[in-house]
């Protein structure tokens, strides 16, 4: 019979025996057999091959009712469906379970077995034959691989065993199948001890009288792909995080256990919360765990019956629409809210501050519109307001001063009006992190104004606060990020300004109108954006902390080589550099080795001349280099084809000449090359279309001459209709970091219109040839 077919036939058989053996632990071995029963059973073995002798006992000078595997359940009791079932399951699954193969038991199991058996009692005599002179791999119930002899399945399934299950298991190291279903283990707890067994696919233990808490210790059983803890009332969890490490788990049963105070089902892919749940007795339910799923449909009605113990509700990332329903009020006790990252529209419920003992409320995410309700400031317990992209109006209310507990107010990406002063923070003194970014608020305060707070994280870009310099910051010694581009600020940087940022990891102030000259200031920061202002003066000195300084359009002036090689004795960890759109001048120097990490380096728009020197071959991680707009002379060197990591080369607008290299082909993830407007002659040389990532190439306004190569046509890149953002290609031109990204930004020039595309550069496909003295 084979393995397949006989799997099969076994749960056949098992789910019959099953149903029936409620009654089966209730047998009245006092009845007197039924004539006709007794020889209907003695003609059925006639009919049957018994080589385990398993119906020795069944003899026609016998009670019936005392023969082996024969019990009686009452008068009127089909006896023999019984005894066929049971007949099948038990005796099928000894032969099933001995093994087939040559192999020999290993004695260190066998003497793990042996234990075992020692620990249970054995009623039925299911284990008569682990006897410590046979082989273990030719016991009932076991077992083993057919080459190593190592035991890898246990089923000890229906034998009506109790007692305590030995640790010995674990010296069963491979074994994957454990089967202790439908036994009376008299209300003892799981094995912990369980949980250490890691080769274990298979465990089964319902039905088995398990009582008290489920062990967390399962959920080290990471390749568990079945797991059964049902039919054990008595069993109960605490809670069940554990639950998130079964990674690989296929068939999961926890029937009439008891999980009353939390239900954890996050990323379970649900398409819906079932109304048969509002039928569920959840009243002590404390936590209900549901993110990640799909529900696609409103929040139900019944939903806010469910439980008024609720202290945590968490439906994040579930694809739920409609309005917020009134009846989240009757969770009295509810201490988190979080709904965030769903498609909830309408207004946030008025009467929401009677929910009194909210501690965090995330509604981030969603198309909620309306006004922020002042009710909130009845929350007094309330640390995390998270209200952030949406689509909410109105102003911030006054009675939010009164959160005296709140560590987070998020109200960014909305269309919030009006103005915030001094009253809006009476009370907030523990308030770590502000956003009000993205809104249309004013924000008012006195130049003297102290704040109670001590913020870590501001994010007030695009709101108004100048056109005074916030002198509030001062105040402000735990920031470590502070983003407030765009906020009309149009003042000179105070003296205490560029030392108190030495602390910051993050700032951006960029597109504001600042002063400042920035000469000899030391940066510190990790990232610094100050893009579009007004400072003026020498480039500043960067500490080795500082990974990203944009510094581009501003009026800073001097030579480039000083900057470049202030700190020969220190190698810079510097990622990210963007001092275009100045008044820098000179040569580029050959420090380029104290730069080992740069990734983008833009010096386009300045007055820098001369060559561009060999040791730019030093920038091994180089990604884009920016050097368009200058008045460089001379060759591409062939040493820059070492920086292979090249997606970006825009050398336009200079005084570049002789021919465009052979070696360019080698530069195989180049996505954009322009060298327009240079004084390049010669042919277009062939190998360009070697470079299959090529998307944009750009040799407009040149003196190239000869014919145009019809291979440029076949560069794979050029014909591919939309990019996948997935695409390492596509990213290419993208750099993340912790509290923004800074993008590539290219002037083209299709059919003679300038253009200057940044977001979307990765989806522009163009060659410009225009402009030379070219053919075909």
């Amino acid at each position: 019979m084979g393995a397949s077919f006989a799997t099969h036939v076994l749960f056949i058989l098992w789910f019959f025996a099953a149903t029936f053996t409620s009654s089966f632990f209730k047998a009245n071995s006092n009845a007197t057999c039924n004539e006709k029963d007794k020889q209907a059973l003695l003609s059925l073995k006639r009919g049957l091959t018994d080589p385990l002798s398993r119906l020795s006992s069944w003899s026609d000078h016998e009670d019936c009712c005392r023969w082996d595997r024969v019990l009686v359940m009452g008068a009127s009791f089909a006896t023999h469906v019984l005894f066929i079932l049971w007949f099948f399951a038990a005796t099928f699954t000894s032969s099933f379970f001995k093994a087939n193969s040559n192999a020999t038991c290993n004695e260190k199991d066998k003497q793990a077995l042996l234990s075992l058996k020692r620990g249970l009692t054995d009623p039925l005599s299911r284990l008569s034959s682990w006897s410590d002179h046979e082989d273990c791999c030719r016991w009932d119930r076991v077992r083993c691989d057919n080459k190593t002899g190592r035991v890898t399945e246990l089923d000890l399934s229906y034998t009506r065993s109790s007692g305590e299950i030995s640790s010995s298991l674990l010296e069963l190291e491979f074994l994957n199948y454990l089967d202790l279903r439908w036994n009376d283990f008299n209300c003892t707890t799981i094995p912990s001890f369980l949980g250490s067994m890691g080769s274990l696919r298979h465990l089964g233990l319902n039905s088995a009288n398990f009582s008290g808490v489920i062990p967390h210790q399962l959920g080290n059983l990471s390749g568990l792909l079945y797991l059964n803890l049902g039919g054990n009332s008595d069993l109960y969890a605490d809670n069940l995080r554990w639950m998130s490490n079964l990674s690989s788990i296929q068939n999961l049963d926890l029937s009439f256990a008891n999980l009353c105070k939390e239900l954890y089902l996050a990323d379970c892919q649900l398409d819906s919360l079932n109304p048969s749940l509002g039928f569920v007795n959840f009243t002590s339910l404390q936590v209900l765990y549901l993110p990640h799923n799909h529900f696609n449909h409103e929040i139900p009605n019944w939903f806010s019956n469910i439980s008024t113990s609720l202290l945590v509700l968490d439906l994040r990332n579930s694809s739920l629409k409609g309005e917020i329903p009134h009846g989240i009020l009757n969770f009295q006790k509810l201490k988190s809210l979080l709904l965030n990252s769903n498609i909830l529209t309408g207004k946030i419920p008025e009467p929401l501050g009677q929910v009194k003992h909210l501690i965090n409320l995330d509604l981030r995410f969603n198309s909620l519109s309306g006004p922020i309700p002042s009710s909130i400031g009845n929350l007094s317990y309330l640390g995390d307001l998270f209200l952030y992209k949406n689509q909410l109006n109105g102003t911030i209310p006054k009675s939010l001063a009164l959160l005296s507990n709140l560590k987070a107010l998020l109200v960014g990406y909305n269309l919030l009006t009006g103005t915030v002063d001094e009253g809006h923070f009476t009370k907030l003194s523990k308030l770590k992190y502000l956003d009000m970014s993205f809104t249309s608020l004013f924000f008012n305060v006195n130049s003297n104004w102290v704040p109670p707070f001590q913020l870590e994280y501001a994010w007030m870009s695009s709101c108004k606060i100048g056109p005074n310099f916030p002198t509030w910051l001062q105040t402000q010694r735990s920031l470590k990020i502070l983003e407030m581009f765009q906020t009309g600020i149009s003042d000179k940087a105070p003296s205490w300004f560029w030392n108190w940022t030495s602390s910051i990891e993050i700032i951006d102030l960029s597109s504001n109108r600042i002063e400042g000259d920035v000469s000899g200031i030391v940066l510190n920061s990790t990232i610094l954006n100050l893009r579009s202002n007004h400072f003026k003066g020498r480039m500043p000195q960067l500490s080795t902390k500082v990974k990203v300084l944009n510094i581009a359009n501003n009026s800073i002036y001097g030579s480039i080589s000083t900057f470049l090689c202030q700190q020969r004795n220190v190698k810079n960890k510097l990622e990210i550099l963007d001092a275009s759109n100045n008044l820098l001048s000179g040569e580029l120097s050959h420090c380029w080795k104290y730069w080992p990490s740069l990734i983008r380096l833009n010096f386009g728009s300045n007055s820098i001349s001369g060559r561009i020197p060999y040791s730019m071959s030093s920038l091994v991680a180089l990604q884009s280099l920016h050097l368009q707009n200058n008045s460089i002379i001379g060759e591409i060197p062939s040493s820059l084809k070492i920086c292979s990591n090249l997606r970006l080369i825009d050398l336009g607008d200079n005084h570049l000449s002789d021919i465009i290299p052979l070696w360019i082909g080698d530069m195989t993830n180049l996505l954009i090359l322009r060298l327009r407007s240079n004084r390049f002659k010669g042919h277009i040389p062939l190998q360009i279309c070697q470079i299959s990532s090529l998307r944009v190439l750009d040799l407009a306004n040149n003196s190239l001459s000869g014919t145009i190569p019809k291979c440029l046509k076949n560069i794979s890149a050029m014909t591919i209709r939309e990019p996948n953002i997935r695409d390492i290609s596509f990213n290419s031109l993208r750099y993340m970091y912790d509290s923004g990204s800074y993008i590539e930004n290219l002037k083209l020039v299709p059919k003679g219109n300038e253009l200057e595309y940044e977001k979307n550069l990765a989806f522009v496909k163009i060659i410009d040839l225009s402009s030379n003295n070219l053919f075909g």
